[in-house]
């Protein structure tokens, strides 16, 4: 293990940030070796979370099983914690080859929405919280995720636009007209699997993957009530506490 994971791994275990001394990933193959050193370590993976790059493969990392939270669970928060309503998809049955030929078809039969609310925070104190390859590293500053119920009557059609809404205390983040980052779950969901590989694990029956938030991250003290809703699939709550 590296001196920078071994740091990240202690700042993960004692539950505090660390600014680290060791040399910083350069490189996004260094931040998927930081990645699945900490999830050997850490114990194992619930799913993925994905973000879509303009150019080349997209952006991804794993969420700790001991991170994952029923709707209606209360969370401890240090000094904050942002938040993120986003459509997840939970895998349900065995995965196509990842070079079919309808790919997103393929995956369709396999897998069933759920709305979530992502839970972000750094382990990283300083500057070095903002370099883009440590946010990488850190598990692409993923701290957990709220799972809502998945649903049972999905018809097959993907998520693009839709309409949503999430209120934390008295603030309103999202009420009304939003899309999927990207234009489309299905397609997020594919562009992961054609990358992932083996990669801490690779996805497995009864992961959930995460497609990108429907509204800006927004960082909440603790004490506040959280409560999401998306239009055709369900809602999610969850209290930071």
């Amino acid at each position: 293990m590296t001196p920078f994971a071994e740091e990240l791994l202690a700042a993960y275990r004692a539950g505090r940030r660390v600014a680290p001394e060791g040399r910083l990933p350069a490189s996004a193959a260094d931040a998927y070796a930081v990645q699945s050193q900490l999830c050997a370590a850490l114990g194992p993976v619930a799913g993925f979370k994905v973000g879509l790059k303009p150019e080349g493969p997209p952006i991804m990392a794993p969420i700790l099983a001991a991170r994952c939270f029923n709707a209606g669970a209360s969370v401890p928060v240090d000094d904050r914690m942002g938040v993120e309503l986003e459509v997840g998809w939970q895998i349900t049955g065995p995965l196509p080859a990842p070079e079919s030929a309808d790919l997103e078809t393929a995956l369709a039969r396999v897998v069933r929405p759920v709305p979530v609310i992502e839970l972000v925070d750094t382990r990283i104190a300083g500057a070095a919280s903002q370099d883009p390859w440590v946010k990488l590293a850190d598990l692409q500053i993923n701290y957990g995720l709220v799972l809502g119920t998945p649903m049972a009557d999905w018809d097959g059609r993907d998520f693009g636009a839709l309409r949503g809404r999430m209120r934390a205390g008295t603030q309103n983040l999202l009420d009304g007209e939003t899309s999927v980052p990207g234009g489309s779950a299905l397609a997020t969901l594919a562009a992961l699997y054609r990358t992932i590989g083996t990669h801490c694990g690779g996805l497995q029956r009864g992961h959930v993957v995460i497609t990108g938030t429907l509204h800006p991250l927004t960082y909440l003290p603790g004490g506040t009530p959280v409560s999401g809703e998306i239009e055709g699939l369900g809602a999610v709550s969850v209290t930071l506490a």
